[in-house]
């Protein structure tokens, strides 16, 4: 007989840890290689975690609405097969924290392996691993300087030891090179500046936030708190895109089988600006600038029970317009049901969310983190506008639209945030009408 771990996998980037919301099994169920063994939430997505081996359910080591680190050990399967290292089968989500021991005993001398944390570099550490860090004052640097001894290099606890032993006399690192501490998933106090007493009177509701609205609570004021937002508007002339969508859109619903909207064309036109300024196709990684080689756009979709998630098309750069109207379309329907896998929401690269849906002119919307801009487009209206012609400037009614990019200023100037907004405007406003899709 073997343990086998299960551990809480990887679901996405930046995501820190999941809350199990279902258990499918107990302990001493009979289970078979892919069999459904519980159901997680993140913040942008619920997802089915298999079990990837056969065997039976010997421990259950956290409950039903219980918030667990990435990495952590969360069941043990017994199973009749071979411990890690002869070939037995790891769970692809969570390949780097696998871990299989032979029996109880095994298990307890590698007690430091368990209950991983991962930080900005991507390499894991257990708590006591961390600890004995942060207590002999050991940086973030210095820690991943050791190598380890563990499964895929990881450090263990005989590992950091043997480093205190050899390492010469060193001063205390500085107070922002210390090993953090595990994050958790509630919004602390300190962390909501001026956070006001609110009175409650007899005839006032009071309603419990959701899971997932407190997950984004936390992440919208922790992006105000990392980028330096500001917002650039430009009004632009999008007749041309409204006149084409009326000549083709039956013929489109018929032939595709998705309906016609605006925004693939805007999709469009927001790749070719990416193209241009690949500088707002990025993310800050401390004092360094990640310019990001694919285009992966995240769309962000309202869902029926009001609350917000953002699918991203990958490799948006590589789609039509005819393309791009039908992964909207799948990601749309699978946010709604529920049915987005982690793929979907994560490695966004620039984000695009349409107040227009809302009948809404303009907005300033909040950055999505790791990314550096987010462009909001507004409602479509006809309105009287001047237009240039070789007989002289005459007033005539067009279809006009809001655009606003709201970008991080620590890496987008002024300028560059400016400039690509008025490129986007460009393209759209120059789009032909003959279009073919």
């Amino acid at each position: 007989m073997a343990n086998f771990d299960i551990i809480m996998p990887k679901m996405g980037e930046s995501i820190e840890e999941a809350t199990i919301t279902n258990w499918f099994v107990k302990e001493g169920d009979t289970v078979e290689e892919d069999d459904i063994l519980l159901e997680i939430a993140t913040d942008k997505v619920d997802s089915e975690i298999p079990s990837p081996v056969a065997g039976v359910v010997k421990k259950v080591l956290y409950q039903q609405d219980e918030t667990v680190a990435i990495g952590t050990v969360i069941a043990v399967i017994e199973t009749n097969g071979i411990a890690e290292g002869d070939g037995e089968k790891q769970p692809a989500d969570s390949e780097e924290t696998s871990e299989v021991s032979a029996t109880d005993e095994e298990k307890e001398k590698t007690q430091d392996q368990e209950d991983p944390d991962e930080i900005s570099s991507g390499k894991f550490y257990s708590p006591l691993v961390r600890k004995i860090a942060r207590e002999e004052n050991i940086s973030l640097s210095e820690l991943e300087s050791i190598s380890g001894s563990g499964i895929n290099g990881r450090v263990q606890k005989r590992d950091i030891l043997a480093y205190l032993e050899n390492r010469k006399e060193k001063a205390p690192a500085v107070d922002d090179e210390k090993i953090p501490e595990t994050k958790k998933a509630p919004v602390k106090e300190s962390t909501i500046p001026g956070k006001p007493s609110v009175q409650i009177s007899g005839g006032d509701e009071v309603v419990e936030m959701s899971r997932m609205r407190k997950l984004i609570a936390e992440h919208m004021i922790r992006s105000k708190q990392v980028s330096a937002h500001v917002t650039n508007m430009l009004e632009i002339d999008v007749t041309s895109v409204v006149e084409w969508r009326e000549k083709f859109k039956a013929e489109f619903q018929k032939k595709q089988g998705v309906k016609l909207t605006y925004l693939p064309v805007f999709l469009e036109a927001t790749v070719k600006a990416l193209r241009d300024f690949p500088q707002i196709n990025a993310s800050v990684n401390e004092d360094k600038i990640i310019i990001k080689k694919n285009i992966n756009l995240g769309i962000a979709v309202a869902l029926p029970d009001n609350n917000l998630i953002v699918p991203n098309i990958k490799a948006a750069d590589n789609l039509n317009i005819t393309g791009l109207a039908k992964r909207v379309s799948e990601l749309a329907v699978a946010a709604r049901n529920n049915k987005l896998s982690p793929d979907d929401i994560s490695g966004g690269t620039f984000t695009v969310t349409n107040f227009g849906t809302f009948r809404n002119d303009i907005g300033t919307p909040i950055i999505n983190q790791p990314e550096v801009a987010i462009l909001a487009i507004g409602s479509i209206k006809k309105k009287p506008a001047v237009l240039e012609t070789e007989h002289g400037d005459v007033i005539a009614i067009r279809h006009m639209m809001w655009i606003s990019l709201t970008y991080d200023h620590r890496i987008v100037d002024g300028a560059l945030g400016g400039a690509f907004l008025r490129k986007l405007g460009d393209y759209i406003e120059s789009f032909n009408k003959e279009t073919v899709f």
